[in-house]
């Protein structure tokens, strides 16, 4: 305000050098506030820019974050999967034997409830990993689970109805580790036609036939 009062008062008094001087003054002024804005800008311009960047930064670190979280996931489903299926292959071998071992005497007995309890204690360790049987007999045929080995008519169940378990298959969580072998039913069949009953007059004419024949032979005889 005292700069532009004295430019006032030099244009007053007609002073044209102190006038001059003033206006190269002002002139400085404006071309420092123009600078000055050029550099807010440019500021700014930076800003925006290096806020972009640390936010594609930070985006690209939480995906990196997720994608290193889930394939360490997959990675240790896959290892625990892969033992799991090591593991089925040992239960097998348990209810193969529990099937051929023919106890007659009471050492064997013994062995035979060994074995059996060796073999719950399998089953309930698997179960405690998450290991569940894929359920068969009774419930519809699903490809995602269940591998058909046998078609077979059947008049108690329903068409594509699973009626026999051949070997059991597993799940891990939403893994299937292996699918079960089954018998899948085919429905009741075809209907088997029913036989005629002849007619009066036909029944009458085998009849007459009959008794000719017997006459014949009597005859005959």
């Amino acid at each position: 305000m005292e700069t532009l009062q004295s430019y006032k008062e030099a244009l007053a008094s007609n002073d044209d050098t102190k006038a001059a001087e003033i206006e190269a003054l002002l002139k400085s002024f404006e071309d420092e506030k123009i600078d000055l804005e050029r550099k807010v800008v440019n500021l700014s311009e930076e800003l925006s820019a290096e806020r972009a960047r640390i936010l594609r930064i930070s985006a690209d670190f939480d995906n990196f974050r997720k994608r290193t979280e889930k394939e360490r996931l997959s990675l240790v489903t896959n290892a625990q999967g892969e033992v799991m299926e090591r593991l089925l292959q040992v239960l097998d071998n348990f209810e193969r034997a529990k099937t051929q071992i023919k106890v007659q005497t009471e050492g064997e007995e013994k062995i035979n409830n060994s074995y059996q309890s060796i073999y719950k204690q399998l089953v309930e360790i698997l179960g405690s990993l998450g290991v569940v049987p894929v359920e068969t007999v009774g419930n519809p045929f699903d490809p995602l689970l269940h591998e058909a080995i046998m078609r077979e008519d059947s008049t108690e169940f329903d068409e594509g109805v699973i009626i026999e378990e051949f070997r059991k298959g597993f799940k891990l969580g939403d893994r299937l580790l292996r699918p079960s072998m089954v018998k899948v039913s085919a429905g009741p069949g075809p209907a088997k036609p029913k036989e005629e009953q002849p007619s009066e007059g036909e029944a009458a004419v085998v009849e007459t036939a009959d008794s000719s024949t017997e006459e014949v032979e009597a005859e005959s005889s």
